[in-house]
């Protein structure tokens, strides 16, 4: 930043950063600000929390930089005098110098343990009991030739080196020198995104897959290339299996898995979602359908290792992908139906799944699931059916494989509905779709 007058106004210049559509800034909160700078001569800055056009100030503080040619790092608290959406962080100086700012942060005191994220957030992503967490991304490797892949493959083994070596090796050093001695427990890596059908993914596949086998045994590796109704024509623990589709599809879908082979790599079902017309914004219906398909993943859990719904986050003022379990802005939250829809299945992982029979009339509309699972004192039974027709429905079912018999006392029915299936859920109303628990007995 360099500040060119001789006679600055009395408030300064300087630069200003909104953050993402503006900052939530809470009056009475605490906000930590941390910057390297560096200046030849000794300068000293204003650092502010402003209104978005800088005429509020709902905080303030001194700063001063002595002249030198290393960096210093700066760190200073800033305690809200108000409320504002969409603040911004503002630098301003009153006298002629340059002064070198980088890795400016501004965080609230009371994120996550600390971490920096919003703890609401994280709190909604916790109901949801997750048992991994996946970290997708974008494979270019497949338009390079075999030959010239090399170059790539080690970068791959660098990374994991960096994030599963010993403190004392190469990589791994340099992630402890960053504060983290322990190594990440990266147990599956996928070979490319949806690259399966491209030219030279299967060789540049095995040149990823033989040196990663070599170098961490113990890795599962994911191919791109769908197992689920024939074999695979090369090596890998589990394949990738993406859908997004209309809801009726997705609803037809739920037997996809009950056909494939008992033996060799097991499905990764890493994105699945409703999309197009009939997922609005995120609807009961888009819900419905990916209910029904996740009772069939829970059916066929032998062949289907892991699921996960994609995406789960997404910033209201930048809709790049919908729908989303999770909409924010910078001090709201909300989770649509497909989110709500998830709660019915965190107890799954582990669960023990009972073959179940339906009798109805509308039994083409219907799916349903049965699991068992246990907690430290007790066990649970829980019955989940999907209706996913337009009628009111009357049905009989009946479960196999249950140990002991069954005390109803107490038990709930838990519903999530709406007056139409293309209700959404939305800031302003956040549960207009979601959980409903009736005392059932």
């Amino acid at each position: 930043m360099e500040v060119l007058c001789d006679n600055c106004p009395a408030v300064g210049v300087g630069i200003y950063n909104p953050g993402f559509w503006g900052m939530n800034i809470e009056d009475g909160k605490t906000y930590n600000l941390v910057m390297h700078a560096k200046s030849p001569e000794m300068i000293e800055m204003t650092v502010s929390l402003t209104s978005s056009d800088g005429l509020r100030v709902l905080a303030s503080a001194a700063i001063r930089v002595p002249g030198g040619s290393n960096w210093i790092k700066l760190d200073q608290k800033l305690v809200a005098q108000g409320t504002d959406r969409t603040s911004r962080l503002q630098i301003t100086a009153k006298t002629k110098g340059v002064v070198w700012l980088d890795q400016v942060s501004l965080m609230p005191s009371d994120t996550y343990k600390g971490h920096g994220f919003r703890t609401e957030l994280i709190s909604m992503l916790l109901d949801l009991k997750p048992r991994f967490l996946r970290f997708p991304g974008i494979s270019h490797h497949d338009e390079v030739d075999t030959t010239a892949i090399a170059p790539f493959v080690k970068d791959i083994l660098d990374s994991l080196e960096f994030a599963r070596g010993s403190a004392e090796s190469t990589w791994g050093s340099v992630r402890a020198a960053m504060g983290h001695p322990e190594p990440f427990p990266v147990k599956y890596v996928a070979i490319g995104n949806e690259d399966c059908g491209k030219e030279n993914y299967r060789g540049n596949y095995l040149k990823f897959y033989n040196a990663i086998r070599e170098a961490y045994p113990d890795i599962q590796m994911i191919s791109n290339c769908d197992g689920s109704s024939g074999p695979l024509d090369h090596p890998a623990d589990l394949y990738d299996f993406h859908v997004y589709t209309g809801s009726r599809a997705l609803f037809s879908m739920k037997n996809t898995f009950d056909n494939t082979s008992r033996s060799g790599p097991k499905a990764f079902v890493s994105e699945y979602a409703v999309t197009g017309n009939d997922a609005g914004r995120g609807s009961l219906l888009a819900s419905l359908a990916e209910a029904a398909f996740l009772t069939g993943l829970e059916k066929n859990s032998d062949v289907v290792h892991m699921a996960s719904y994609a995406p789960l986050f997404i910033n209201d003022n930048d809709r790049t992908w919908n729908p989303d379990a999770i909409v924010f802005n910078s001090w709201q939250q909300y989770g649509t139906p497909s989110y709500w829809m998830q709660k019915f299945f965190r107890e799954s992982s582990g669960a023990t799944i009972h073959p179940i029979t339906i009798s109805s009339s509308y039994s083409g509309s219907l799916a349903a699931s049965v699991i068992t699972w246990h907690d430290d004192e007790n066990s649970f039974l829980r019955v989940k059916v999907v209706n996913f027709g337009p009628d009111a429905v009357s049905l009989t079912f009946s479960a196999t494989g249950l140990q002991g018999s069954i005390n109803a006392l107490g038990s709930t029915a838990t519903v999530l509905t709406s007056g139409s299936v293309m209700d959404e859920n939305s800031f302003a109303n956040p549960n207009k779709v979601s959980h409903r628990s009736l005392l059932a007995f």
